[in-house]
């Protein structure tokens, strides 16, 4: 079994939860792999089936719940304390405490905008990135939040446009709705049905997911609601691979829109897989990444 390992990271003021899983049998010139997570305001918790990849594989996985939510909790803040720059900076804090100077990098959702601003800014020690179902231009994300919309029931669809209109998303009718949804594109099952690690992490989520996203997934109210890198794409020069799902939120669109403007970008579809394509389809998930970041030691 990995040796497990907790620290903080002083950083903002504040403290940085990280959490490490070390191979007991590590293998020879395999860099560690260092994950971030959705949100902003969402935890490390719903990535870890990826801390398989150190059993598997020999290869040491590095997690760490950005400031402001879960382990990384911190004191009610102004709307200004949060920007995207903060999440950055904490980035290239996070490894220089922790010694991450040769690294594999992960990035699911929000997690995965995180890292290519990051690769914009300064890819040094970084072999290989996946960007795991990450929109590039927000207002793509939520036309195709629409579109999918349409195929729930028609009583569905009125509840979220009721409450679009209302900002009520928490009315049993929309709640029911934005379960559906979510079982379909996000999760892959309803919310009472939730595995564990994605309960946690869901009470783990901070309030800067307000301030940044808004009060839903098919909205976007909060400070990325102008959020549009398509144009600055073609400066990332890291190897990097997609990874999505076909039944996934972020949807093929949405996907090719990035995959098209990074420079030799692969893409790996997983048939059937939602937003969170660890918690449905955790093997092929595992054998993607590892396939794809062990090209690259």
């Amino acid at each position: 079994m990995a040796r497990v390992t907790e620290t903080y990271v002083d950083y903002a003021g504040f403290k940085t939860y990280c959490k490490t899983y070390a191979p007991d049998d590590p293998q020879p010139g395999k860099k560690p792999l260092l994950m971030l997570h959705g949100g902003p305001g969402a935890c490390h918790n719903c990535l870890l089936t990826y801390a398989d990849i150190a059993d598997r594989y020999g290869r040491t996985v590095v997690f760490y719940d950005q400031i402001g939510c879960g382990k990384s909790a911190i004191p009610h803040q102004e709307d200004d304390f949060y920007t995207c720059d903060l999440w950055v900076n904490e980035f290239y804090a996070v490894r220089e405490a922790l010694g991450l100077d040769d690294i594999h990098l992960f990035g699911n959702s929000w997690g995965g905008m995180l890292g290519m601003l990051c690769m914009m800014r300064d890819d040094a020690g970084v072999n290989s990135f996946v960007i795991n179902s990450s929109p590039v231009f927000i207002d793509t994300w939520l036309s195709e939040a629409k579109r999918l919309i349409k195929f729930l029931p028609q009583e569905m669809q009125d509840a979220l446009e009721e409450a679009e209109r209302t900002g009520d998303y928490e009315a049993p009718a929309a709640a029911a709705a934005a379960d559906e949804y979510y079982k379909r594109h996000v999760t892959g099952c309803y919310g009472r049905d939730l595995p564990q690690i994605m309960i946690d992490s869901n009470e783990g989520t901070g309030e800067c997911y307000m301030v940044m996203q808004g009060a839903s997934e098919f909205v976007c109210t909060g400070k990325l609601k102008d959020w549009d890198i398509r144009d600055e794409l073609g400066s990332i020069r890291v190897p990097c691979m997609a990874l999505s799902g076909t039944d996934d939120e972020g949807t093929p669109y949405t996907i090719k829109e990035m995959v098209d403007r990074i420079p030799g970008c692969e893409w790996t579809l997983i048939q059937g897989a939602p937003h969170l394509a660890n918690l449905t389809h955790p093997d092929e998930c595992l054998a993607a990444v590892e396939g794809f970041i062990s090209r690259f030691e």
